[in-house]
C-alpha cells in the first residue's frame, strides 16, 4: 500500500503534469471507485480546471476552481497515468479525466480498492477520514509533547499504534518497521512503556525517515510507480523490512519476521528488546 512518501511523490509528479489543465469530460468505467453519485461526479467536473494538488496523510486532494475538491485514496494498488487520448487504454483503467488539450489523466487500479469523492473545498476538513487524522510528520506539526501524551494513554503494542493514523499521519507497515529498528524499539513493546527519551528518538526517526523516503521517490516493493511511471528507490535503503533471514546491519543478528496486529513485522531480536 502506498504510504506517505509514495503519495507525496505522486502528488509532486501530478503537479508538474496536470496543474492548470481544464477537464473536457470524465468517464467512470468502474462506478464503485466513486463515493457518491457517479453521474453527478462526471457532470460537476466538466469544464473545471485543476488549481492545485495537495495531500493529507495518504490522501490526495485535487483542488478545482469554483470551490470543488476531489479526495483520492490510492489504497493498495492505485496509480495515476498521464497519457495522450490517442494512446490505447491500459488494463485496469477505471476512471478517465480527459483534458481540453487532448491529454488524459487515467486512474489505474488492479484491485479496485481506491476511492474518489468530490466535495466542496470548504468541507474538506469535515470529511471523517480526514478530520480524524493525526499531525503530518513534520517538525512544526508533529510535536513531542503531544506524541508523549498520546502514547501514554495506549497500552497496546507500539507497532499498531504507529499504524493508527490518528497518532501520526502517513506511516504504514514498511516505514513503521524501519523507524522502530532505527529507534531500537521492539514492535511488541507497549506504547505506554516507552520512556520520554525513546519517544523523542522515535519521533525524530519518523520525521527523518519519511523525509528521506520522499527524497528518494518512495519505496517500490511490488508495483508502485509515480506519475511519471518511475519506480521509487528507497527500497535500496531499507534496513529491516523484507530482510528476514539476513544479518542485522547493526549487530549481525538474523532479522526475524513475525505477525503483529495481522501485519508482517520485521525486527532484530538483539537490537530491539521488549520494554516491560
Amino acid at each position: 500500500m502506498p504510504e506517505l512518501p509514495e503519495v507525496e511523490t505522486v502528488r509532486r509528479g501530478l503537479v508538474k503534469l496536470i496543474k492548470n489543465k481544464t477537464i473536457k469530460k470524465v468517464k467512470v468505467i468502474y462506478p464503485k471507485i466513486i463515493t457518491g453519485d457517479v453521474g453527478q461526479f462526471e457532470q460537476q467536473l466538466h469544464g473545471k480546471s485543476i488549481q492545485s494538488i495537495g495531500r493529507r496523510g495518504k490522501f490526495l486532494l485535487f483542488n478545482f476552481d469554483q470551490g470543488l475538491t476531489m479526495i483520492s485514496h490510492l489504497r493498495m494498488e492505485g496509480k495515476y497515468f498521464v497519457k495522450s487520448s490517442l494512446e490505447p487504454l491500459e488494463k485496469h483503467t477505471h476512471v478517465i479525466f480527459e483534458f481540453v488539450d487532448g491529454s488524459q489523466l487515467r486512474y489505474n487500479d488492479v484491485r479496485k480498492f481506491g476511492r474518489m469523492q468530490l466535495i466542496k473545498t470548504q468541507q474538506v476538513k469535515e470529511v471523517p477520514n480526514l478530520a480524524k487524522l493525526g499531525p503530518e510528520p513534520l517538525d512544526n506539526q508533529f510535536l513531542l509533547v503531544d506524541f508523549i501524551q498520546k502514547l501514554a494513554g495506549k497500552k497496546k503494542a507500539i507497532k499498531p499504534v504507529l499504524l493508527d493514523q490518528t497518532v501520526v499521519a502517513g506511516l504504514g507497515n514498511i516505514y513503521a518497521d524501519e523507524v522502530l529498528w532505527l529507534s531500537k524499539i521492539h514492535p511488541l513493546t507497549p506504547a505506554n512503556k516507552l520512556s520520554p527519551a525513546q519517544i523523542s528518538l522515535l519521533r525524530q526517526q519518523i520525521i527523518k525517515e519519511l523525509t528521506a523516503a520522499v527524497a528518494a521517490g518512495g519505496t517500490t516493493i511490488r508495483s508502485y510507480t509515480d506519475a511519471f511511471e518511475h519506480s521509487g528507490k528507497f527500497q535500496f535503503d531499507l534496513h529491516v523490512y523484507g530482510r528476514q533471514g539476513q544479518p542485522c546491519q547493526r549487530c549481525g543478528t538474523e532479522i526475524v519476521k513475525i505477525r503483529v496486529a495481522q501485519r508482517g513485522t520485521h525486527f532484530c531480536p538483539n537490537c530491539q528488546r521488549v520494554t516491560k
